[in-house]
Order: structure tokens, then sequence, then C-alpha cells
């Protein structure tokens, strides 16, 4: 697939981020898909342009593979863009193609999902007494023989 040039969006830095985001973009546009979702992923650490490309992956007219990766890209998002990327998400479910809305439902799915994971409710502890620690007897290690008590004749100090 050709790739038409992005015109940069002001937000880059300098030459080499430009360069990166271009490379990134190709990539995501590839045929392997590990490629395609590693790309994804480091979009996804973009923040805006990445944003941008994301988006432009998942609505756009491309392959599946790359609307997979893209919503798995804003599905990644963190920071003050996962908002922004869940909103992204919440649009592309009204997509008129239905794969797309269908990455995006799913998407959306693992990331609500994600987000209750962890909490469940437990039941409350008493917070009466404290642990004691107990000695666990060994059943294979012998019983020491309790010790006797000296016998006055084997003192070694005479007594006088």
């Amino acid at each position: 697939m050709r790739l038409e040039k992005r015109k940069p969006s002001g937000r880059e830095k300098d030459e080499a981020s430009i360069e990166l985001l271009a490379k990134l973009r190709e990539q995501l546009y590839s045929s392997n898909i590990s490629t395609v979702r590693q790309s994804a992923f480091n979009l996804s650490w973009m923040q805006e342009d990445g944003l941008d490309i994301l988006k432009e992956g998942l609505t756009g007219n491309t392959p599946r593979r790359v609307k997979s990766a893209s919503a798995y890209g804003l599905r990644k998002m963190r920071g003050r863009m996962r908002k922004m990327a869940e909103g992204v998400l919440v649009e592309t479910m009204s997509h008129p193609d239905p794969k797309t809305a269908e990455f995006a439902r799913n998407a959306l799915i693992v990331l609500k999902k994600g987000k209750g994971a962890g909490k469940r409710p437990g039941r409350p502890r008493p917070r009466g007494r404290k642990f004691e620690i107990k000695e666990i007897p060994d059943r294979t290690r012998q019983r020491r023989q309790p010790q006797r008590g000296r016998r006055p004749d084997d003192r070694t100090s005479p007594r006088h």
C-alpha cells in the first residue's frame, strides 16, 4: 500500500521526531502483523501525533490488521491522552464500516474490563487479635532427648 506524505502538525520539536513519526506510520501499514502491532504500541506513547495517526489508521480505508492494531494502540494510550483515545473509540463505534465499528467496540470492552480488574469486593476481616507465631512440629526430625540432671559424683571440681 502506497502512503501519501503526512503533513506535520506543528507539534513536533525537531526533524528527528518527524522522521520517527513517519517511520512508525509506515510500519503501521506493514504486512507483518507483529510490526504493525509494535508500531501501534509505540505510537500510543506519542501523545497528539500518535493519536492522529492511530485515528487515521482506524477510520481510514485501511486493511483489517491496521484497523485492529490502531484500536490496540488507542486502547494502550496513557496519561492525558487516555480520555481522548477513549472518545475516538466511542465515536468510531458508529462508523459506517461494520468491521471498524466492531474493532472500536471490542477495544472499549477490553478497556472497561481492564479498569475494573483487581477491584473485587472482599469480605471485611475482623481487626481483633493479632496473629500468633506458632512452631509447627517437624515429623521427620528426631525429637531431642530431655537433658537429665547431673549426678553429684559426675562433678569435676572436688567439694571441699
